[in-house]
């Protein structure tokens, strides 16, 4: 009978468990069940974001925190099982403030310069200022916080665990690659999103999941997440993967052919947007090599 049930555990252990803990599909269908969950359970109580024209600052906000704290029960669950603390997917390591301020700033003169190609181009037209003295000061800083909030929501929904157990089981490339399917996805249901923008979309997921693996860290894509939208919704005034921001800084409408305006979708969902993101990723990434802020090491990603 003793040896029956050391067969029994043998066997159990081989379908669970791997050299590194549990098996990755295991962990990540642990882990998205209880993310699909908690979006059910938020569906049915009309949790989530404002179906409003413009979104207040105050219900972003508040829309975001929820989620965080679902990503953290759901880490930190398939985290315990895996005996590792939340912050080691993605939190820890070397110079993270650094990594989000040169994540935040690659991410302002990136969409700068999408929006400053529309403009040179007639596809945007700037209709004045919004706000003004410390009205501006405070929105400008409430959105910040918005966004920040949902860099980290998304960051670390979908590169903190999954990622890191993506790339344990599959490979970093074949990870990469279905990270953005999920990334793109919850893009979908964005009101005046368009093809052209959830192309954008597809793209700037996966070299999001390329600066977390190189960098080792969450922090590179929390601050090019926070800004690109940040600088979209508020800095600029236009919309946000379909959405407008309420109380935003200029006043700004989309004129012209939509494949190159991108419409109701704003600046990310203009043709002229995947060229500009990639060029502009690459070259952050070779500048942050020089930095030592990034490197090929995958030491946490794969233990």
């Amino acid at each position: 009978m003793e040896h029956l049930n050391d067969g029994r555990t043998s066997w159990s252990r081989r379908v669970f468990v791997g050299p590194n803990g549990m098996r990755a599909g295991w962990g990540a269908f642990l882990f998205i069940g209880i993310i699909a969950l908690a979006a059910i359970v938020a569906h049915a109580f009309g949790v989530g974001q404002p179906g409003t024209a413009e979104v207040p600052v105050m219900a972003a906000i508040f829309s975001e925190i929820p989620m965080i704290a679902v990503a953290l029960i759901a880490t930190s669950l398939v985290g315990w099982i895996e005996h590792k603390p939340f912050w080691q997917y993605g939190f820890i390591g070397t110079r993270s403030v650094a990594k989000f301020v040169a994540g935040f700033i690659a991410g302002l003169v990136c969409l700068s310069m999408l929006v400053g190609a529309l403009y040179v181009g007639d596809y945007i037209i700037f209709d004045g200022v919004a706000l003004h003295g410390p009205q501006s000061v405070a929105y400008g800083f409430a959105w910040f916080l918005a966004f920040v909030l949902a860099g980290i929501n998304e960051e670390f929904m979908l590169r903190g665990y999954l990622q890191t157990t993506f790339t344990r089981g599959i490979g970093k490339w074949p990870a990469f690659f279905l990270v953005t399917v999920l990334f793109t996805l919850l893009h979908l249901n964005n009101n005046g999103e368009t093809a052209i923008g959830i192309a954008g979309v597809f793209a700037a997921g996966f070299l999001l999941s390329w600066l977390r693996w190189l960098s080792g860290s969450l922090w590179l894509g929390i601050g090019f997440h926070a800004a690109w939208d940040w600088a979209q919704s508020y800095l600029y005034g236009t919309p946000d993967s379909g959405m407008m921001a309420q109380g935003h800084l200029l006043i700004s409408h989309a004129i012209g052919d939509v494949h190159y305006s991108g419409g109701s979708a704003g600046p990310e969902g203009s043709l002229l947007m995947q060229p500009i993101l990639v060029g502009g990723l690459l070259l952050l990434m070779l500048a942050l090599r020089k930095a030592g802020l990034i490197n090929n090491s995958l030491h946490m990603e794969t233990r």
